[in-house]
């Protein structure tokens, strides 16, 4: 039975993904699009499954992996201040009028908190596809928007543990919960720098079939374990910096070129699969009024906090909107904090379904908004822009 969801998936997205590109969208468009048709939601072709699951999140890891390796650390440090003001835009705005919204429709404060920390979220899984298909990644508006949801992932997650502290009376040591934060840059160093290098060099001699793509893969995934497991970073955070750390190696060309056909030619289409998935539209006439006022603000508080920081940090009012509408998607980062808030109770079960519908809002709207705001750039330009800037 799973052959044939795959058949399906690869199908599917495939040629969804070309009639979007035929429309004048990115790609990513459509093969999101298609989830939702194949999913539960219309067809049903495609069950929420723990394996379909499983092929998402190593899809996910693998893209962010190869975003990684197409940053360079140094560039992520020179745009730091624009980083750090369109992160905090980002997550100011979203919290505050998430916060509000959700007192206007009679949610406890300890909800409220909840919902507007989700929107605070951010996953720029959807938005590095997308700008690689635009020529945009490697540029300063690129870079900034990485580091910028590099660090509101960590800072929304350090907030949310304190909230959850708090609201549902877990023992959580603040100290300790930033301090393994710290503490998990340090070890990034250490081993990207000293052991990492000699890591790969040493399995590049061995004399079995793809050695140093086995070593790359296996870098990705432990340091996308690593610090999910004992850091709490999520692991999309951390399979980019290994692909930055693998980035700064002698065998960055060769790692990308052979995770790429296998990233994009079977795991990352069940990624993009895999978000309409959620969608449900049970009972959704019911909460159209929750669904709209919040979809409303999740998209716009995005754009024009997020934007906001980007201009106060120097760009032109072009690349502040486009930058800000790269932070929109909040994707897997956010579902998985809604099923959080369901599990823990600080979302009621009927909203559930709602603000999973306002996340997939936000994912499908993101690379329609890059295209419109920065269009397809060619990349020679694009990369002389960044040079001039940097």
């Amino acid at each position: 039975m799973f052959i044939l969801q795959i058949i399906l998936v690869l199908l599917t997205t495939k040629i969804a993904g070309q009639i979007s590109v035929r429309l004048g969208q990115p790609s990513v468009l459509g093969k999101i699009l298609v989830g939702i048709l194949i999913g539960p939601a219309v067809f049903g072709w495609i069950e929420n499954t723990e394996v379909t699951a499983t092929f998402s999140e190593i899809g996910v890891v693998l893209l962010m992996f190869l975003a990684g390796i197409e940053t360079d650390l140094e560039d992520l440090n020179k745009n730091k201040k624009g980083a750090f003001f369109v992160a905090i835009g980002g997550i100011i705005l979203p919290l505050g009028l998430g916060y509000l919204t959700s007192l206007a429709f009679d949610l406890t404060q300890g909800q409220a908190i909840f919902i507007g920390l989700t929107l605070a979220a951010t996953s720029v899984s959807i938005s590095v596809q997308t700008l690689q298909e635009l020529g945009w990644l490697k540029s300063r508006e690129g870079s900034t928007l990485l580091g910028a949801a590099v660090l509101d992932d960590i800072l929304v997650v350090i907030l949310l543990a304190i909230a959850m502290s708090f609201l549902l009376g877990d023992d959580v040591s603040i100290p300790m919960l930033i301090g393994g934060k710290v503490l998990f840059f340090i070890l990034l160093f250490v081993v990207a720098k000293w052991i990492l290098p000699y890591f790969l060099r040493l399995f590049n001699k061995f004399k079995v079939t793809e050695p140093i793509l086995s070593a790359g893969l296996i870098s990705c995934f432990v340091f996308a374990y690593v610090g999910e497991h004992y850091f709490g970073i999520a692991t999309i955070i951390g399979a980019f910096f290994a692909g930055i750390a693998v980035g700064k190696t002698e065998f960055k060309e060769k790692i990308e070129h052979k995770v790429q056909p296998i990233a994009n030619g079977i795991f990352v289409p069940f990624f993009f699969v895999s978000i309409g998935l959620s969608v449900s539209f049970d009972g959704l006439l019911d909460s159209i009024g929750f669904l709209s006022a919040f979809s409303i603000i999740a998209i716009l508080s995005k754009l024009i906090g997020s934007g906001l920081g980007a201009k106060f940090a120097g760009f032109s009012t072009k690349s502040s909107l486009g930058i800000g509408a790269g932070m929109i998607s909040r994707g897997e980062v956010a579902l998985i904090l809604a099923a959080m808030g369901l599990e823990g109770g600080l979302l009621a079960e009927p909203d559930y379904t709602p603000m999973v519908i306002v996340i997939i809002l936000t994912t499908i709207v993101t690379p329609p908004l890059l295209k419109m705001v920065f269009g397809k750039r060619n990349k020679t330009i694009v990369e002389k822009e960044y040079n001039y800037y940097n």
